[in-house]
Order: structure tokens, then sequence, then C-alpha cells
């Protein structure tokens, strides 16, 4: 049985999909570089802040001095035009993987999980040998060239997006998304200067309903993509979708990913079948190349069953803390919960020193951009980080017995505010972890606030 499925993931396929991913992949990040600039985020995001949030046991990431982060966003837009070029490739690849990953490590405020499924695909970019075809690196050297790559390759590419749907989907099936259309209906609310459909966007019903297509396209577009039948429909809801959640939400580079993604499910030959048709051809068979070096062994597909196990038990992860993830957010980065929640906050530290009854009031503008702000207000693991640079600021000053709370209150998915950090917590004494944080209180029960929309609104009146 194993070696019948060493067999299958052996078998040749057409590597031209891989190489139109490479060649893809490639210019959407010389594209996402060149956006960087344009907005003016190297210097807002790396260079302006004086405090950045670390993630847990990466504290000593730090952003280099400047001109440091602009040559290394240079650089890195450098290499996404190598790895498209499938010049230089296996340097550029891995200078790509190391650099923007070193980048997006530098403060947890800018985390997104398109950032992480980048860094994921780069690395395999990185592994993989897609420039075997249609590259430069190919050209000089013939001995690089393969028309056909093993199965596993593409295999373990389409693995790895078709995991972000799953869990995607597997997060919005609960309560707040099924049943009250939330957090869908308050970004619709703030949406309804939309040209035509602008005055039903503030409809509960219209955020119920399309809640429940977001669902059912990430729990079921895998298959409707792998099935060869409905595959042009498919592609086309995918365009649709993404397009539409551009325009309504603008979430970055995410929609252009998944959608460039969403191309590894169609015919290994997909690339020379649409050349073929544009051309008006003959589809041309490709005779296998020889695997070589890239044949599985059977401690390879151990090595893979490892990547996969740890890519599913990573998401799964946050079932073991238990309560509401998206109020205490243990587990909620690296596991595709992908726009499942609004959350907005207001947070101020109480802090007494060398003894003192009186109590010091900081707030966090006083240390914080304001795109940090708004994310670190609902984030309870940052609120302690920034607790602990105020106590190291004041022990640097002399101060001993320094204690710091916080009132950190904070609104999930349009519920009324509430507590969300035990405001009797000394946070000088918490050490952050993978331990479950006893400091963080229970999310509030009930559900959502219902919005209104501004019909029913008048008819109240």
């Amino acid at each position: 049985m194993i070696e019948r499925l060493r067999a299958t993931l052996n078998r040749p396929r057409d590597a031209a999909s891989l190489a139109a991913l490479r060649i893809l992949f490639g210019l959407l990040m010389l594209g996402s570089v060149v956006r960087y600039f344009e907005s003016g985020w190297v210097e807002r995001f790396y260079v302006r802040p004086t405090f950045h949030f670390t993630y847990w046991g990466f504290e000593w990431v730090r952003p280099l001095p400047e001109p440091g982060m602009t040559i290394l966003f240079v650089a890195l837009g450098a290499c996404a035009l190598l790895i498209a070029l499938g010049l230089f490739y296996r340097a550029a690849a891995a200078s790509f993987f190391v650099g923007f990953t070193y980048v997006h490590l530098l403060d947890v405020s800018n985390y997104l999980n398109h950032y992480y499924l980048v860094s994921l695909l780069a690395l395999l970019v990185a592994v993989l040998p897609l420039h075997a075809k249609w590259s430069i690196d190919a050209r000089l050297r013939p001995a690089l060239a393969r028309e056909t790559l093993p199965a596993w390759m593409l295999y373990l590419v389409r693995f790895q997006v078709g995991l972000v749907y799953v869990f995607a989907a597997l997060a919005k099936a609960g309560p707040d998304w099924l049943l009250h259309g939330q957090p869908l209906g308050i970004w619709l609310h703030s949406r309804t200067d939309t040209p035509l459909i602008g005055p039903w966007l503030d409809e509960p019903a219209v955020a119920i309903a399309m809640s429940w297509a977001g669902f059912l396209y990430d729990l079921t577009i895998v298959g409707w993509l792998s099935w060869r039948r409905s595959r042009p429909f498919a592609y086309a809801v995918v365009l649709f979708f993404h397009f539409m959640t551009n325009v309504f939400f603008q979430i970055g580079i995410f929609p252009a990913v998944m959608t460039l993604a969403a191309t590894v499910f169609f015919d290994p030959d997909w690339p020379r079948w649409l050349l073929a048709k544009l051309r008006r051809a003959e589809l041309a068979p490709v005779a296998p190349s020889p695997a070589g070096r890239w044949t599985l062994p059977r401690w390879g597909m151990a090595l893979a069953a490892a990547w996969a196990l740890l890519h599913v038990l990573m998401p799964l992860r946050a079932h073991l803390y238990g309560g509401d993830l998206l109020w205490h957010e243990q587990g909620m980065r690296w596991s595709w919960r992908v726009m499942v929640r609004e959350k907005n906050g207001d947070v101020a530290y109480r802090v007494r020193v060398d003894g003192e009854e009186r109590e010091r009031v900081f707030v966090p503008n006083d240390y914080l951009t304001r795109e940090q702000e708004i994310e670190f207000a609902g984030q309870p693991d940052l609120v302690l980080q920034l607790a602990h640079h105020i106590v190291r600021e004041l022990e640097a000053q002399g101060h001993r017995d320094v204690q710091i709370r916080a009132d950190a209150w904070a609104s999930l998915n349009g519920r009324r505010s509430a507590r969300m950090i035990d405001p009797t917590v000394d946070l000088a004494q918490v050490s952050d972890g993978v331990a479950r944080a006893q400091w963080i209180l229970p999310a509030p029960e009930g559900p959502p606030v219902a919005l209104r929309s501004r019909r029913q609104h008048l008819a109240a009146r």
C-alpha cells in the first residue's frame, strides 16, 4: 500500500501549472512591495513606531535602523522579480522567504492571515524546483529543464491552499456568523454609500445571506475547482468573490493571493492549454522527464506527512484553551480564522511605584502609533506586552516595586463593551506563554446587538 501511494506521489505531472504559479507569485509579490512604497507603509509600520509588539519566542527580532528597512524592501522586490523570471532562482526564493518572514515577525499588530500564507507559499517556492520550466535558469542550464515534475509537489501546494479554505469555513460555522450575520453586518452597515447596492447593505437579511454565502463558498470551493466540469464556473465565482471582497473590505493582497492560488486546482497543463487556445493551435503532449533526485523516498513521505500534520494541528490548537477564542485570542493567529471578528477596545493602565498609594494613569497613545493602538486594544497578549514595556521603562528610571493593572474594555462583533482583563491582576507579575491565561476574563454572554437598517429605524419612530 505504501509503495502504491509512493508511486502515485511520484507520478510525472505537467510542470506548467507550478511554473505559472511561480511567475504569478513573483509578480504579485513585486506589486506588493511597490504598493508598500507607494503607500508609505515601510516608514509607517517599521520606522515610525518607537515600540514594536513581538511574537512569543521571537522577542529578539527587531527592525533594522533606516535606511536598512528601505533597502530590505528594495531587496524583496528584486528577489520577487528574479523569482518570476526564474533567474538565480534558489538564492532569490530563499532570500525572499527569509526577508518576508522577518518583516512580518517585526510587529504582531501587523499580523494578517494572508501574510502567513505568503510566508508558507514562499517556503514551498524556495524548496520546490519551480524554475524547471519557463525560466532563465533552465535556458542557461538545460540540465535543470523539466517538462514534468513529480505529482507530490502539486499535491503539497494544493494541500496548503485548500487548508485555508477548510479552516476558514470551520471558523465561520458559529452563531455570530451564521445566525446573526456578524461581523459582516457591521462592515456592510458602513458601506451604504456604495453605488447602486448601497441602500440594501444595512439590511440584516442581506448580512445573513452574505454570511451564509461566504461560509458555503469556503466550505465547497476546493471541490468545485477540482471538478473539471464545474471548474470554469467555480473560478468565475472565485474572481467575483474576491473582487467584491476587495471592493467592500480592502484587505490588501489577500484577494489576489487567493485568486492566483486557486489555479493550483486546475489541470497541471492549464497554462499550455490556455496558450494553445490563444494561438489557435493544438495542445502538444509532453514527454515525462526523469524525476531524478526529486523522487519522493519513504523518508520524504514521512517528512511531507509531518508537514501536513503540523499545519492541521496548528489551527486546532486553539480548542485546547476553551472559552471564546475570538475573545481571549489564544490560538487565534495561524489558525485561518479569516474575517470572523470585529473587535474594538479601550485600554488604560493604572500604575503604582515605590509603594505609593497614589496611582498614575498611563495611556497607550503615548507609546503607540494610531494603527498599533487600534489592533492592540482587543488583543490581551498585546495589552500585557505594553504593560511590561511600561514597567521596564519605569524601572530604568530608578523606580522599584512597580505594579501595573489594566482597565481594558472590548466589544466583540457588536456586543456591548465588557472588561477583557481582570483589573485586580498585577500584570508585572504575569508572563506570556502558551498556557491558558487566567488573567483574561470570560467573554460576555449573549448574542451581538442586532443592527437595524435605516428603514427599520424610520418605521420604529
